[in-house]
């Protein structure tokens, strides 16, 4: 561990669980103080060795709720150097019975929230010359059955990404990492099976499925010197990517003859 995060300030929304809560270890790891938020507290403090990480109830989809959150870290901390916009998610849903209620509140969570968060930073980091990472998806940039909106609203961050990185450099960097199929404690419920998800894993070019420390491993090289000249980059975490169907099905038709 380099602990090039020493005397410095992180925030990571969604960070108690999954890949928020590796991304966390990573960065109090790396000499960050850090802060995360959420609706509800983690059972136990996400934490590194002897450092915890911070929480505070916040519901990063109302505006004047992120503002006040981040005035309050402002107030302890003095500063803000990296901003992990990772909240986010969706559950299955038919795109044409999905209800506009339904629709409004992935859009905010998935979109408009790490738009809010990073308005509300965006002084603090400039003054440290600081750097927000938005954890998008492979859903952004491949079809998304059955989360249609939620594939919609991560193009858009990826998107917001690059016009970010064009509007506030130089003094703030932007950038995506673009997340691919992910092990996480929630895992049957997105892959199904264990069995499934061996063959999901076999599927991928690298043999396995990501992990959360995958995903936090790019964004602390990210918010790093070494990527002093990173700006606007969406870099592709996904193993390697996912196998096109009609491959598998000429497979199979030639299997038969």
């Amino acid at each position: 561990m380099s602990e090039t995060g020493q005397g410095k300030v992180a925030i990571v929304t969604g960070g108690t669980r999954g890949i928020g809560a590796a991304i966390v270890r990573r960065l109090l790891a790396e000499g960050y103080a850090v802060a995360t938020c959420g609706r509800t507290p983690p059972e136990q403090p996400i934490a590194f060795e002897d450092k915890e990480a911070e929480f505070d109830a916040c519901d990063i989809r109302d505006p004047a709720a992120v503002a006040t959150w981040i005035e309050a870290l402002v107030a302890r901390h003095g500063r803000i150097d990296l901003v992990v916009n990772n909240a986010g998610g969706s559950p299955q849903a038919d795109a044409a019975t999905a209800s506009p209620r339904f629709s409004e509140r992935i859009l905010q969570l998935n979109l408009l929230a790490p738009l809010h968060v990073s308005q509300a930073a965006y002084p603090h980091l400039k003054a440290a010359s600081g750097s927000i990472v938005n954890i998008a998806s492979v859903s952004a940039i491949r079809p998304s059955p059955d989360t249609a909106i939620y594939g919609a609203a991560k193009a858009g961050l990826i998107s917001l990404t690059t016009s970010l990185a064009q509007e506030w450099g130089p003094d703030v960097r932007v950038n995506a990492i673009i997340v691919g199929l992910i092990e996480t404690e929630t895992a049957e419920m997105t892959y199904g099976s264990a069995a499934a998800q061996d063959r999901i894993a076999a599927s991928l070019p690298l043999g396995r499925m990501g992990r959360g420390s995958d995903i936090a491993e790019a964004v602390n090289f990210l918010a790093s010197p070494a990527a002093a000249y990173i700006s606007g980059a969406k870099l592709e975490v996904h193993g390697g990517g996912e196998r096109p169907l009609f491959l598998e099905i000429v497979k199979e038709e030639s299997a038969k003859r």
